[in-house]
């Protein structure tokens, strides 16, 4: 079933093309000094004497890869018992596409909820306030005069309350965690020809399309005498209270005072797992498959891109993930029988995989889900086969192909009303359809594919057109009947 849903996006992709569209850009880092960008305003300029007109030119296209990140800036302060958080943000967008934004959109998901988001000041570079903004559930309509061209940056800042939703979840707080995901006002993908890619929940799947940027993040407690310990995207930055991670999607956190912290450390990369006091055993499970999983992925597709990742038990279902950090549901915990042949360890591995699809490599999750959850249920497989080779044949059958799955891979969120038709066609489906691209390309070209996927994808947005075109350099095999089987056209 189609949820309505309010989106600037084309329409699906039409499979059978293989080499009909280009790679969306690559927003890959360059160590050259970055080039001077001009700054958009909110308000009008004074209007200038009439010139003459010059001949019309065409600018230098904008290469991304030279330009900085968009940049966040948070000072949250927590009241651990109210479950109430004051937070002062900043924010510098830099346009790194290809088109001027004639407008600016920021996404709110907290605003979704009644009584949650407290939007206490807007305000641009110069510190006076905006007026005339429009703040319509999860979208902040901010208004602008000059139109921000390839290249140029806008920054303003805003002050806003959140009184958190009890609710379990990633947003929202328990008896025993307070969970904050999604939880500032952000700039979602500009995507030249469409605009800002802003959807709707649906009744499964994730729905927000996540931008790169740089992250500076405090965190405070108001009554620091309590024992809250706090899980981050990032570690301690050589300060008592401050986060900072570069090129992620996301910044996400967590406080309970029931944490019980270990780690482990891989080279210059620490894993650290937050575990509630019952479930050390299974906790240093998840750990160890983490860590193992982090070195794994980092081999077959590219190396982790920060310096740490953090585990937080939930206390809800399933899992969430986030860049540099991810929930591991505490029914996973409980039933860890000491083997890996359960969900902890299958679990653990798909959501560090997510640190590569949706994380390193972008897409839209609400339009094309399959491409970051099949290849993250997917690189279960690849775990198990590298760690436990002899219980590949299990985890099919316990994954996969005990659940009968049916539907077609390149579903839409909004193409499913229940969460088994959804996991059936996307997840499991999908990673019936790479084990069968794998089998028919060979192992050597299928490798050699997903390292050139992610390095294509690193800091972008790929499409499945982009999926097909990069994996047509890669084999000369047929793959229409393949594709016919899994993909609706």
């Amino acid at each position: 079933m189609m949820r309505s849903r309010s989106v600037s996006v084309g329409s699906r992709f039409a499979v059978g093309a293989l080499a009909l569209f280009s790679l969306a850009f690559t927003a890959c880092r360059a160590d050259a000094p970055s080039p001077s960008t001009p700054e958009a305003t909110f308000w009008p300029t004074p209007v200038e004497t009439a010139r003459p007109a010059q001949p019309a030119t065409s600018p230098p296209p904008i290469d991304p890869a030279t330009l900085p990140h968009t940049q966040y800036r948070l000072s949250a302060a927590l009241d651990y018992a109210r479950r109430q958080v004051s937070v002062s943000q900043t924010l510098t967008l830099v346009n790194r596409s290809s088109e001027t934004w004639p407008d600016l959109i920021l996404v709110v998901e907290p605003n979704r909820q009644p009584g949650v988001f407290h939007l206490k000041r807007l305000s641009g570079s110069d510190g006076q306030p905006i007026e005339g903004y429009t703040l319509e559930g999860a979208r902040l309509n901010v208004p602008l005069i000059t139109p921000i061209a390839p290249g140029a940056t806008i920054g303003f800042a805003l002050s806003y309350e959140l009184d958190l939703p009890n609710r379990p979840g990633p947003f929202g707080y328990t008896a025993r965690q307070t969970n904050l995901g999604d939880w500032y006002p952000f700039a979602p993908v500009y995507r030249a020809g469409a605009g800002w890619v802003v959807h709707e929940p649906a009744v499964v799947g994730e729905h927000l399309v996540y931008d790169v940027a740089d992250y500076e993040v405090e965190i405070s407690l108001t009554d620091p005498v309590s024992r809250v310990v706090i899980a981050a995207s990032a570690a301690l930055d050589g300060n008592a209270d401050r986060y900072k991670v570069d090129a992620a999607r996301s910044f996400a956190w967590s406080a309970s005072a029931e944490y019980q912290i270990s780690n482990l450390q891989h080279g210059a990369l620490t894993v650290t797992a937050y575990t509630f006091p019952e479930h050390t055993v299974s906790g240093e499970a998840a750990l160890q498959a983490t860590a193992n999983a982090l070195a794994l992925y980092g081999e077959r597709f590219a190396p982790y891109p920060h310096a740490s990742l953090s585990l937080v038990e939930a206390d809800f279902p399933d899992g969430m993930e986030y860049d540099g950090l991810y929930f591991l549901g505490e029914e996973y915990y409980a039933a860890y029988a000491g083997s890996p042949q359960n969900y902890l360890t299958a679990i653990a591995a798909h959501e560090t995989a997510h640190q590569w699809w949706s994380g390193l490599v972008g897409n839209d999750q609400a339009e094309e889900p399959w491409l970051d959850e099949a290849l993250a249920t997917y690189s279960e497989r690849l775990y198990y086969a590298t760690m436990h080779p002899e219980l590949v044949d299990w985890w099919w059958e316990f994954r996969v192909t005990r659940f009968a799955p049916t539907g077609w891979v390149n579903s839409a969120i909004y193409d499913h009303n229940e969460f088994r038709s959804y996991v059936d066609a996307v997840y499991l489906r999908g990673a019936q359809f790479i084990e069968a691209l794998r089998r028919l390309i060979g192992d050597a070209a299928f490798d050699a594919f997903l390292r050139d996927y992610t390095s294509r994808g690193r800091e972008g947005q790929l499409t499945s057109a982009d999926f097909f075109k990069v994996l047509a350099a890669h084999t000369p095999a047929d793959l229409e009947p393949l594709i016919a089987q899994y993909f609706q056209r």
